[in-house]
């Protein structure tokens, strides 16, 4: 029944006329739909072989209600994880379980009382690399998700190096120039829709900063719209199957190869002319490992990929909340303005980091966005061994191994 319910719809659409094309799409649509259920089914089997039945004894927690069954919690966290959890949280309370497709079930921990395991855990316990592993197309293989944990937090000690106090101080005028050759673009008052402005600029520093002067001076467009296609083919769809072939992941391979090969001709033409760059992407090409390898030109691209969507992300999602609520409380905007005069009349035009570290009131700001809106909306782990949860009310509940976990930071009445 399971099954028909999904033949149903792509067989109903099968049969609508249409174009070529249109029918080619159809096609398309009805062998990623077998391909689906039958890895469900799959899956399902294999799951029920090897996986134990949970004790009559354990306290599980409450699952969410889904239909049609086996395939609907699968739908409901396809169309959108957050609105799903919205809805169940004043439902079921702090700690609740959505099963995906009869294969995989999501453990899901909201508040203090009831998460603190899973940010004290240790690596043994609660880990990333299972959950997080549909990053591997986007990223690359041999890096961050795809390798074993002591060396993802060997290359996390790049990512550390890179962005230590001392390099950002040297990154600060190439961002002062991008922001200010970005702002002489703007007439003297206007309408511009600040989310696109702020990712624009930000991607523009980006380059800079982080993947390098040929980058933003030669190839900005063309690596920008690689990335751009890299994003667009992390959908949530991609958490579960991130190998699917569908359109959006098929642009995204083919945009990863593209910048690797991109990588690989800087790399060697920095190596071949012994050229160093004050950038993100000459820290990685001079990284070495505990055991003195060195990093390869794949590990490189890599890293450079994970460090961009780490960064790219965050800082413009943090940024636009921080304009919008400024902008909103007239207050506050007035205070930042004031606070960024008196610094103009301490230091004049000079910018650099510690100036910046004065402007208190705007990273205030900053934190209380952040506070309010964490760019981070779910953080995941696998369970390797069981544990219990007490939620605020006193109800106790036993998290079985082999379960997914996750925690968001969804509003609490």
């Amino acid at each position: 029944m399971h099954c028909q319910f999904w033949f149903s719809i792509i067989l109903s659409a099968s049969r609508s006329p249409g174009s070529a094309k249109q029918r080619m799409e159809v096609e398309n649509l009805y062998n990623v739909g077998i391909l689906i259920v039958a890895t469900l089914l799959v899956a399902k089997l294999i799951s029920t072989l090897i996986f134990p039945k949970p004790s009559e004894n354990q306290r599980l927690s409450p699952v969410i209600k889904s239909s049609p069954p086996l395939v609907g919690g699968l739908v409901r966290f396809l169309k959108g994880p957050m609105i799903m959890l919205r809805e169940e949280y004043p439902k079921l309370g702090g700690v609740f379980t959505l099963n995906l497709a009869g294969y995989k079930n999501i453990t899901f921990l909201v508040g203090p009382e009831v998460s603190a395991h899973f940010f004290k855990a240790p690596e043994t316990d609660l880990s990333q690399q299972e959950v997080y592993r549909f990053n591997v197309p986007t990223f690359g293989p041999g890096v961050v998700f795809d390798v074993d944990y002591q060396v993802r937090q060997e290359q996390f000690r790049f990512f550390t190096e890179a962005l230590r106090v001392n390099k950002l101080k040297s990154y600060v005028d190439q961002m002062v120039s991008e922001a200010e050759d970005y702002f002489s673009k703007w007439g003297e008052s206007g309408e511009v829709d600040l989310k696109y402005e702020l990712e624009h600029l930000i991607i523009l520093t980006a380059s800079r900063c982080l993947l390098g002067r040929e980058v933003r001076d030669k190839l900005f467009d063309d690596v920008s719209a690689l990335f751009h296609d890299l994003d667009n083919g992390m959908l949530p769809i991609s958490v579960i199957f991130p190998y699917l072939p569908i359109p959006a992941h098929r642009r995204r391979d083919k945009a990863r190869k593209r910048l690797s090969e991109i990588f690989a001709q800087i790399i060697t033409s920095r190596k071949s002319a012994g050229n160093s760059e004050n950038d993100m992407l000459q820290c990685f090409i001079d990284s070495k490992y505990k055991d003195g390898r060195p990093t390869t030109e794949a590990e490189v691209t890599g890293l450079l990929i994970a460090a961009l969507f780490a960064g790219q992300h965050t800082s413009s999602i943090t940024s636009t909340w921080t304009g919008a609520y400024l902008l909103k409380y007239k207050e506050y905007f007035s205070a930042v303005v004031d606070e960024q005069r008196s610094l103009m009349k301490k230091h004049g035009d000079k910018i650099d980091h510690d100036i910046l570290s004065e402007m208190e009131v705007l990273y205030r700001c900053i934190k209380e966005a952040l506070r309010l809106h964490p760019p981070l909306i779910m953080l995941l782990r696998y369970s390797h061994c069981d544990f219990s949860v007490t939620t605020r009310e006193g109800k106790e509940y036993d998290i079985p191994k082999g379960h997914i976990v996750a925690t968001s930071h969804i509003s609490r009445p």
